[in-house]
């Protein structure tokens, strides 16, 4: 991006960022406009190519506006300044700005509002999950591996198989996939397509994780991702990346809990 405007648009928003001294930057949903937009390769539909690869991973919706709401400047400034806003955030607002935009709207204005607020505490990291689980006796067993990495490529969150019996004393697993609300369709038909079942539990539920964040650290054999586990703030918990340390275990030979253990060990020589 080298336009004069998105220039000075992504240098402002970091002086304001810096300024600020805030520790986190949480959006709303993302309106992207809906129409065309001429870009260097002509004429295209709203988002642009360019918007759409960068706000991945934001909640978003089109149709507001009759025109581009969101550029590739303010996307990249999103992505990489912000996150998107945890369910029952709550907060108390201490000051609002307002940024009011060129093109006039009939029906909403065209208005970037900004709150800087303190959050208050929050009790977890929670959102609504939605929890799916089938009873199967008639499938065979060896399309339970392929079953279960075709439901993790769809985006669940977990699969988990539970050994029941069934009526008639008949031996079954269960099967249960936690994801969210927007995998439930893919989740459905694969389940009933690459299963035997013709029949699926779909239950909604809070779930509660931990705030988490992942450093590269340096420890004896060499680069290793450390996941480190937050509540309120607090550091509760520290683990190294287990495919790491069994790729470590098979490069050296070694127990690959002996790895964790002198990983763990220069975790607590760096503090």
């Amino acid at each position: 991006v080298g336009a004069v405007d998105s220039i000075v648009d992504i240098v402002g928003a970091a002086i304001c960022f810096i300024s600020l001294d805030v520790s986190k930057v949480y959006v709303s949903d993302i309106e992207l406009g809906s129409g065309m937009v001429r870009c260097e390769h002509g004429l295209l539909p709203v988002p642009a190519p360019a918007t759409a690869s960068i706000i991945r991973g934001f909640p978003v919706h089109k149709g507001g506006v009759a025109f581009e709401a969101t550029t590739p400047t303010g996307a990249a400034i999103i992505a990489a300044l912000a996150e998107p806003a945890p369910a029952g955030l709550r907060y108390s607002i201490t000051k609002t700005g307002y940024g009011i935009g060129q093109k006039d709207n009939p029906d909403l204005p065209n208005i970037l509002r900004v709150y800087l607020a303190e959050t208050k505490d929050q009790p977890a990291s929670g959102h609504q999950s939605f929890m799916v689980e089938c009873n199967i006796d008639d499938m065979n067993p060896e399309l339970s591996e392929y079953l279960s990495s075709r439901l993790f490529a769809s985006g669940a969150g977990d699969v988990f198989f539970t050994p029941v019996i069934m009526k008639k004393g008949r031996p079954a697993f269960t099967v249960s996939i936690i994801c969210e609300e927007d995998r439930l369709n893919d989740i459905r038909e694969i389940l009933f397509t690459e299963s035997t079942t013709i029949g699926l539990r779909i239950m909604p539920f809070m779930k509660e994780t931990l705030q988490r964040e992942f450093v590269e650290t340096k420890t004896r054999f060499g680069m290793v991702v450390i996941k480190k586990s937050f509540f309120n703030g607090r550091l509760v918990s520290v683990k190294p990346e287990a495919d790491r340390c069994a790729a470590i275990a098979s490069e050296t030979g070694l127990p690959m809990k002996q790895v964790i253990q002198d990983i763990m060990l220069d975790l607590r020589g760096e503090e």
